[in-house]
C-alpha cells in the first residue's frame, strides 16, 4: 500500500478530475461529431481515457497499477466509414462543427499532458513516475491522432 505525500495526493486528485472530464468530453464529442470517422476516433480515445481514469483511481487508493510495457499503445487509427456527405452549406457547417470539437480536444490534451508533466516531477516513487509517464505519452498520442485527422480533412493549416 502506497502512502502519498499531501502534494502527491492532491496531484492525483487533480489528475482524476481531468481524466473524468476527458471521458465525459470525448463521450459527448463522439455523439456530436458529424463525420463517422471522427465519431470513431473520439470513441476510441474515450476508452483509453477511461483506462487512465482507472489507473489514477487505483493510485489514489494506494495501489500501484500493473503497467505493462506498451500498455497504452493499444490505440488504433479510426477507419474511414462511408457516410452520406452533406452538400453545400450543410457540409461546410458540419466540417466547422467537427473542426471546433477537434480544436477543443487538442487544447484539452495539451492541458492534461502538461498536468502529467508537472506531476511526474513531483512523485518520489519511480514506479509511480513511470505510470504517469506512460499516461502522458498516451495523451500526446491522442493529440497526434486528432492532428492527423484534422490534417487529412483540411482542418489544420500551419501558418
Amino acid at each position: 500500500m502506497m502512502t502519498w505525500t499531501q502534494k502527491e495526493a492532491s496531484l492525483l486528485k487533480d489528475l482524476k478530475q481531468q481524466e473524468q472530464l476527458c471521458v465525459d468530453k470525448y463521450g459527448e464529442y463522439a455523439q456530436r461529431a458529424n463525420d463517422p470517422e471522427l465519431k470513431q476516433l473520439f470513441t476510441t480515445i474515450r476508452g483509453i481515457e477511461q483506462q487512465h481514469l482507472q489507473t489514477v483511481t487505483t493510485m489514489i487508493n494506494g495501489q500501484m497499477p500493473q503497467m505493462q510495457q506498451g500498455q497504452q499503445q493499444n490505440q488504433q487509427q479510426a477507419q474511414p466509414i462511408n457516410w452520406q456527405m452533406p452538400q453545400g452549406q450543410a457540409l461546410q457547417q458540419a466540417k466547422e462543427e467537427d473542426k471546433y470539437l477537434c480544436l477543443d480536444a487538442l487544447c484539452t490534451e495539451k492541458e492534461v499532458s502538461g498536468a502529467y508533466n508537472t506531476s511526474i516531477f513531483e512523485f518520489r516513487d519511480p514506479q509511480a513516475r513511470q505510470a504517469l509517464n506512460q499516461i502522458q505519452s498516451a495523451e500526446q498520442q491522442h493529440g497526434e491522432m486528432i492532428y492527423q485527422y484534422m490534417a487529412r480533412n483540411g482542418m489544420y493549416q500551419a501558418n
